[in-house]
């Protein structure tokens, strides 16, 4: 029996949060309010959590702060089997570093960025660094989810990068996650990959489309509050409740257009919590003062946020 978290190829359903993580005053990852915060996504109804990704501030981190935070949310409860991790980082060892740390521990599966400092890269150099990862890893038996997000790394990855992978190591990537907002282009990686690989959208209102085409889940930015709707979208997208969080979901987006996206989700956990310690960011973010901070959270307020139901 397949388990609630995984879909028919190994690869995972539901919402999996892009944890924000959380800091203390001196800009410190804080461990007591990422693992509770973890825990209580669980509880909610989403199937697993991610750690690390974009918005989760991951390449602001070092490998040590990375894999300390790894150690310190099992220790604290929450299962291996129900973490993805960003491993993504500049330097390759500390790519592999962290990724023989995460799959050693036994997480769901890995999240991997092509290269992303240098730019104007080849196929056969972006290739060249995920072959770098694989063949360090020597073993059978983890997952590897390809993360496209061109407009932040300044890198994609093409259909022929995603041919060659798969054609090389199809046993080991599972999924794709498509971060580039571009409809268009995510109906074009579904149709191309689907269902040999699993594609994820990480722009909410792209789920009910790709849910029509079969994705089955979603690592997603707003199910850090929005859990249960992201799941609707993506799993039941042609459904009175879907439609209904469809539009609560763009509502939300238009409130935060306007600000950089890391510190606005922070701004809601601080509110939704009535915790300040949730507005920090680290540098080179900036997080909301005092005022952008009470405007933003009186609309948030205003809006509505019902965790119970959403």
């Amino acid at each position: 029996m397949t388990a609630s978290y995984l879909n028919d190829r190994n690869g995972f359903r539901g919402a999996w949060p892009a944890l924000l993580t959380p800091l203390d005053a001196q800009l410190r990852i804080d461990h007591d309010r990422l693992a509770a915060h973890a825990l209580e996504r669980l509880r909610s109804g989403c199937e697993g959590v991610t750690l690390f990704g974009t918005t989760g501030e991951g390449p602001s981190f070092s490998l040590q702060e990375r894999s300390e935070a790894l150690q310190t949310m099992l220790a604290r409860g929450v299962p291996a089997e129900r973490i993805m991790v960003s491993t993504s980082c500049a330097a390759l060892p500390e790519t592999l570093a962290l990724t023989r740390h995460a799959v050693e521990r036994g997480v769901h599966g890995c999240l991997m960025l092509p290269p992303f400092f240098l730019k104007g890269l080849s196929d056969d150099g972006i290739v060249a660094c995920y072959e770098q990862v694989l063949a360090g890893m020597d073993r059978r038996g983890w997952r590897l989810y390809l993360y496209h997000i061109p407009q932040v790394a300044a890198v994609g990855l093409s259909h022929a990068v995603i041919g060659r992978l798969v054609e090389r190591h199809g046993e080991l990537i599972v999924g794709i996650k498509d971060s580039a907002c571009q409809r268009d282009q995510s109906v074009a990686l579904a149709r191309a990959f689907m269902p040999g690989l699993s594609v994820y959208v990480g722009f909410e209102p792209d789920l009910p489309t790709l849910g029509r085409l079969g994705s089955t889940g979603a690592i997603s930015g707003l199910a850090n509050f929005f859990g249960r709707a992201v799941t609707r979208m993506v799993l039941e997208p042609d459904s009175p409740a879907a439609a209904r969080d469809a539009q609560r979901v763009r509502a939300l987006l238009d409130l935060i257009e306007p600000y950089s996206l890391m510190p606005a989700l922070k701004s809601i956990m601080a509110a939704l919590h009535r915790d300040p310690a949730w507005l920090r960011v680290r540098p080179p973010l900036m997080p909301f003062d005092a005022q952008t901070h009470a405007r933003f959270s009186a609309a948030i307020d205003a809006f509505g946020i019902d965790q119970d139901q959403d």
